[in-house]
């Protein structure tokens, strides 16, 4: 059963529900996939200040069954990131004392790190080896600890402050930007509910208890419903020409792609992917990997081709991968276009 309280905080305050957000389309689908299928790899959200895109992050909470959701500081050090050994313990009592950092305590949920593109280098280096692998290795002295370490990765960022390193930049699954300029009514509106969640958050969140448990019920439902999808051959050729005309580099735009095209046709309660859920995530896929910014329409158009079976090492890349789940039926023709719907105010 999906998870039905609204989540809290570290003091205990109420959380902006996904629900209650105005706009923000795109954004509100990346992380409803990710909900769904977690190993997407998570969403990197740009957009200038003032843009509330700590409040949708926090909003994937509420989407889990029970994850975690732990933020890494800016200026955290490498022991808050990976934990630290007790080695007096470890010499005088003959065990190994561990204090969890956050890559342990953000195990099974959320790890958010709010302008991401300004964490340090080597902070970037400890998360992407355990980003790539679901574990964290803790060394010190001799003496060491493992645990698992796997999360949905969201961050957050301004480009005028800086760019991401590109490593750093192909290991979030999807990348949504905001728009800066919401028109005149959506502002109003955006401004009016966030001065009743500031007065009275457990009040406002009440309000819209109903609509936020049918948003947790739909990806609840849409969990259940992927694993009868199949990874088939025909999207993942047609997803394969496409990120050849997009000029992208390796093979995790593919892999992402046609698990996000999976969860979008559990989200929109099918039992197959057709051409209109690999379209529906396209741009996710694709807006922070691609290079040709003019796509090859003669590449695009070309028939589709089978994968070269001398790359299938792409799913052993993600940490997640098994080409062996792909079977070789086509998928049925193209459904008609569906736009996903979000709950109104009660």
């Amino acid at each position: 059963m999906p998870n039905t309280t609204p989540s809290l905080a570290a003091d205990a305050q109420p959380h902006f529900p996904l629900a209650a957000v105005v706009g923000a389309e795109p954004l509100k689908l990346a992380l409803c996939l990710n909900a769904i299928d977690p190993r997407i790899g998570g969403v990197l959200i740009e957009g200038p200040r003032g843009m509330a895109k700590s409040t949708l992050a926090r909003g994937l909470a509420d989407l889990l069954a029970d994850g975690p959701f732990v933020t890494l500081p800016l200026g955290a050090s490498e022991e808050r990131l990976v934990g630290t050994l007790d080695l007096d313990a470890a010499l005088g009592e003959g065990r190994v004392r561990f204090s969890p950092g956050v890559l342990a305590k953000a195990d099974g949920g959320v790890l958010y790190v709010d302008e991401v593109n300004l964490l340090a280098d080597h902070l970037v280096d400890l998360l992407l080896d355990v980003a790539a692998s679901g574990t964290n290795l803790v060394e010190r002295d001799g003496i060491s600890h493992r645990h698992p370490a796997r999360f949905i990765l969201i961050g957050t960022m301004n480009p005028e402050e800086g760019e991401l390193r590109p490593q750093l930049l192909d290991r979030f699954g999807l990348n949504v930007a905001l728009d800066g300029q919401p028109e005149p009514a959506e502002r109003g509106l955006i401004i009016r509910r966030r001065l009743q969640f500031d007065a009275d958050p457990a009040g406002f969140c009440a309000q819209w208890r109903e609509a936020q448990q049918a948003l947790q019920q739909r990806c609840e439902q849409a969990r259940q419903r992927l694993v009868r999808i199949e990874l088939d051959e025909h999207s993942l050729e047609r997803i394969n020409q496409r990120c050849f005309a997009a000029g992208v580099d390796g093979l995790r735009a593919d892999l992402v792609w046609l698990r996000a095209a999976r969860a979008h046709a559990a989200w929109r309660g099918a039992e197959a992917i057709s051409e209109e859920d690999i379209d529906a995530v396209a741009e996710f896929a694709l807006r922070h990997r691609r290079r040709n910014t003019t796509p090859n329409q003669s590449a695009e158009n070309s028939p589709p081709t089978a994968p070269d079976a001398g790359n299938q090492g792409a799913g052993q890349d993600s940490g997640h991968g098994n080409w062996g789940e792909l079977p070789a039926q086509p998928v049925p023709g193209a459904a008609r276009r569906q736009v996903p719907t979000w709950p109104k105010k009660p």
